[in-house]
Formats: structure tokens, C-alpha cells, sequence
């Protein structure tokens, strides 16, 4: 048995030792593929020792960087040349259309023939098929797509070739694709919604406008501001991918339609947040944000009364629930009033319903109304 062995040695710090193993009994004359892989395995040993392997600026993600046992492995000198190709990078480099023994050849000039034939080049390919960056490259034909990942190799400071490692990753290159598809075809659905729930609203005004009844103008006034809060969902989600929303964004937005009540009238309305509603789940953001809509508007309707005042908005989020205050320093309310009104049961409707929270009216003893959300995230 013969041992090879490694150190470095810190006086501020432990020392690491790291040592290979040859088995000598074994009489069979190793191959080509086995000297290959040993003199590689050799000179990364060498960088180790050295400090200049592994590079931590070279890509090392679990879904493509991270290289694999089955990757194909190409040996270049130090003008990138090909010396030596294994079977399985033969067989990668095969798929694309490249034919014939690539050994002794410029693994960049093999590479330009497809290259040329591609519409967007990854500007890194040349310096990962010439073995000068650590990085990481996707070269495609025929509906083919091989990664490359490129480790230099150095000897006192200076590079003696490059270890190239391939792998096809064609199908999941065309999962990536239908992800990118699927996502844009969802923010094309959330846009066209919009679209047609800012026209549902604007028929509505229209209507509202032209009406003589003040209790048809107040009901088409209160339907357009919740169709308008889940319009603003809808116009938030077609402009990202996440499947989460930043809630305090659309909660401002649907703030304004609250603050045009103050516009309409002479009462002095104060609308103050304190504290994030931070990231939620899409789902839960559209009956959420026309439940509030809905509480706001309450109090600065019934809750402040004539002569105006404020309205405290207080939301906090913990790793498993999402808490809502509403506070108004209003005329108060009347016990039996809560629930009878359509934007009460509305509210209880979407809360209790559709978000399975609890949601809870206090008049406090200084006066006002106080709205106690709860909801699990």
C-alpha cells in the first residue's frame, strides 16, 4: 500500500491533511482512462496543497454546478488542446453532432462549428472551452443541450491545462423552458383580468354618474372600490413571477380608494400604518386585500362619522399567523348593528370563509371602534 499525503500547516489555526491511497498489490495494468483519472486526481491534489482548488468564484449549484460521477471528462493542455476524452464526454459531445475522435484537436475549434449554427452565444463558452476560467457554459444543437464546467489547473501560479466536465441537460433545460412559458401565461391571465375589472369598474362609474338615486349611487360607489382592490391584486402579480405577493404595496394602493372618501366630503380622514404585512401567498392576497378595503372603508363611513378623525392600521406577522388591527377614534358602535350590513357580512364571508381566520369588533373604553384579525399563513 502506498501513501501519498498533504499538509498545511497554520500556527493560528489547525492543521488539514489530506492523503491518497494506491493499492500496489493489484496487478492489472491500469488503462488509459485510469491513468487519465489518477493524474488528474493528482494535480488536483497538488492545488490543494497549494491553495489555488477548489475556486470558490466557480459555480457550484446543486441543479448544475456541482459536478457528478457520470460527467463526461476532457483532459486539455495549456493552448486547449484535447489530450484526452473519457466515453461518456465522447458520448456528449457525440449527441451534439460532433463526430469522429476529438483528442489532439482545439476543443474551442470543434465547438465553433455548432456555435455558429446558434442564435445566442453564452459570451463565458470561450473561456470555458480553452480551460481559463472556472465557470460554467451551455453549448446547444440539435435540440441538444450540454453543460460545460471548466477547472484550471495551476502549478506554482501557473496554468498547465484544464479538466473540462460535460453533461447533457436537455431535459431539464425544456422544463426550465415550459416553467418560463407557464409563468408568463399566468402573468398574461392576471394582466387581462385586470384589464376587464378596471373596465367592469368604469362601466360602473358611468352608471353611478348618470343614476339619480342616492342609495344606487352609494351601492355603485361601494362595488367599484372592491372591484378595484382585486383589480390591484390582479396588476400586482402580473408584474412578478413569485408566487408571492408583497402585501404592503397593494395594501397602499388600495388605501388610496379609501382616501377618496375624504376627497368627496369635508371630514378630515388620517389613514396610518404601523407595521409590515410583508410577503403572502397569492391566494390569499386577493380576499385579504378586499376584506380591509372593506374594514377601512366602514370606519371612515360609519365608524368616524361627520366630523372625521383617524384610522390606525396595525398589521404584524409571525411565522405562522398574520394579525390586523383596525382602530378608529370614531362615535363607536352599536352591539347590534355588527353583522347586519352587506360589507359586514362580506367581511366575515371572506375572513372567516375563505381565509379560515377569526375576526372580532371592540369598542374600547376611550371611545372608537377596534377590528381584531387573525389569520393562519
Amino acid at each position: 500500500m502506498q501513501k501519498e499525503s498533504a499538509d498545511e500547516a497554520d500556527s493560528s489555526g489547525p492543521i488539514a491533511v489530506i492523503t491518497r491511497h494506491t493499492n500496489l498489490s493489484e496487478s492489472r495494468t491500469p488503462n488509459k482512462i485510469q491513468l487519465n483519472y489518477v493524474s488528474c486526481g493528482k494535480e488536483l491534489l497538488q492545488m490543494i496543497t497549494e491553495g489555488t482548488f477548489p475556486d470558490y468564484s466557480s459555480p457550484t449549484g446543486r441543479r448544475r454546478g456541482a459536478p457528478r460521477a457520470n460527467d463526461g471528462l476532457l483532459r486539455l493542455d495549456v493552448d486547449g488542446n484535447v489530450s484526452f476524452a473519457s466515453p461518456n464526454g465522447l458520448s456528449a459531445f457525440s449527441r451534439l453532432g460532433i463526430e469522429g475522435e476529438i483528442e489532439g484537436k482545439s476543443l474551442a475549434e470543434v465547438a465553433t462549428k455548432i456555435v455558429k449554427a446558434q442564435s445566442t452565444v453564452d459570451e463565458s463558452l470561450p473561456l470555458v472551452l480553452t480551460g481559463k476560467a472556472p465557470w460554467r457554459a451551455d453549448l446547444e444543437s440539435k435540440d441538444v443541450t450540454l453543460s460545460v464546467r471548466a477547472i484550471p489547473l495551476m502549478k506554482s501560479g501557473a496554468r498547465t491545462g484544464a479538466i473540462v466536465l460535460c453533461r447533457e441537460i436537455t431535459e431539464l433545460r425544456r422544463q426550465e423552458q415550459q416553467l418560463l412559458t407557464k409563468d408568463a401565461t399566468i402573468r398574461e391571465i392576471h394582466h387581462r383580468v385586470k384589464n376587464n375589472l378596471q373596465t367592469v369598474a368604469s362601466l360602473m362609474r358611468i352608471q353611478m354618474r348618470r343614476t339619480t338615486s342616492d342609495e344606487a349611487k352609494e351601492a355603485l360607489e361601494q362595488a367599484i372600490r372592491r372591484v378595484s382592490a382585486i383589480a390591484l391584486v390582479h396588476n400586482t402579480l402580473a408584474e412578478g413571477f413569485s408566487d408571492e405577493v408583497n402585501f404592503d404595496e397593494v395594501f397602499e394602493s388600495s388605501m388610496r380608494l379609501v382616501g377618496e372618501l375624504a376627497t368627496d366630503s369635508s371630514r378630515e380622514i388620517k389613514l396610518r400604518i404601523d407595521g409590515k404585512f410583508g410577503q403572502l401567498d397569492s391566494g390569499l392576497a386577493t380576499p385579504l386585500a378586499v376584506a380591509l378595503t372593506e374594514v377601512v372603508t366602514n370606519a371612515a363611513s360609519h365608524g368616524l362619522g361627520e366630523r372625521g378623525g383617524s384610522i390606525l392600521i396595525t398589521p404584524r406577522q409571525t411565522a405562522k399567523q398574520l394579525t390586523i388591527e383596525v382602530e378608529d377614534n370614531g362615535v363607536g358602535f352599536e352591539k347590534d348593528a355588527i353583522g347586519k350590513g352587506l360589507g359586514t357580512q362580506i367581511i366575515k364571508t371572506l375572513i372567516e370563509g375563505e381565509l379560515r381566520g377569526k375576526i372580532s369588533w371592540f369598542s374600547p373604553k376611550d371611545g372608537g371602534t377596534k377590528v381584531a384579525i387573525s389569520i393562519p399563513i
